[in-house]
């Protein structure tokens, strides 16, 4: 291995969720190492003969197609790949996104191995902060409303929250949109500030609100 790809295992190491990259077979090219304890506990992910399989069937179809596409740089997967709702023996949800290396920096990564796609899986566990019921109250949100910010907070996006609450992307952006209505949020990235701010006591809900609105 050289030196570059090297340093690159070790970032990826360094990651708190299991990363897998592959071929277009689903061969396993590399796993970070929260990606190998995943595989070596069997629960959602496994290794057969060299190559990576999902425990669940039908969740297994979508990744080998998704691998084969992403191996013949199918321009239809788009750039964000696909999230996939996954659920561990115990009941544990999981939320698998998978993302093509096919092109520029990201194609330039997958070289080094030659991987087609990395996938990432992560635990959706909803982390609820301190006094969210008052960022409910203050913004006149619904509990759905409230529940699906706080997931953007803690999973980052569209996809993903879509995946980890079981419902269409459709869905999370009509919620989306209502509470950038009632937050005056313009971003996304903007609730994760919004939702700090409460989390402290050092802060004044009015100062929030004008701190979200003013990166309008």
């Amino acid at each position: 291995m050289s030196a570059e790809a090297a340093t690159f295992a070790d970032t990826l190491d360094g990651l708190d969720v299991g990363l897998c990259l592959v071929d277009a077979e689903a061969r396993l090219i590399h796993a970070n190492t929260a990606g190998q304890d995943m595989i070596e506990a069997r629960d959602i992910l496994h290794e057969i003969r060299g190559h990576l399989a999902a425990c669940d069937p039908t969740v297994n179809r979508t990744l080998q197609h998704f691998f084969a596409a992403a191996g013949q740089e199918n321009a239809f997967l788009g750039a964000d790949g696909i999230a996939v709702p996954m659920i561990g023996r115990d009941g544990k949800r999981h939320v698998a996104h998978a993302l093509p290396l096919t092109s520029g920096a990201r194609r330039l990564g997958g070289i080094a191995y030659s991987a087609v796609a990395a996938l990432f899986v992560r635990r959706a566990a909803l982390t609820i902060p301190p006094r969210s019921e008052v960022i409910g109250k203050a913004f006149k949100l619904t509990p759905t409303e409230l529940r699906v910010m706080l997931a953007i907070v803690e999973l980052g996006g569209v996809p993903e929250v879509a995946a980890a609450l079981g419902v269409a992307n459709t869905t999370i952006k009509t919620h989306v949109r209502r509470l950038f209505e009632k937050t005056g949020a313009a971003r996304q990235a903007d609730f994760v500030k919004l939702v700090a701010g409460y989390a402290t006591p050092l802060r004044k809900p009015a100062e929030c609100r004008q701190s979200v609105g003013a990166t309008r």
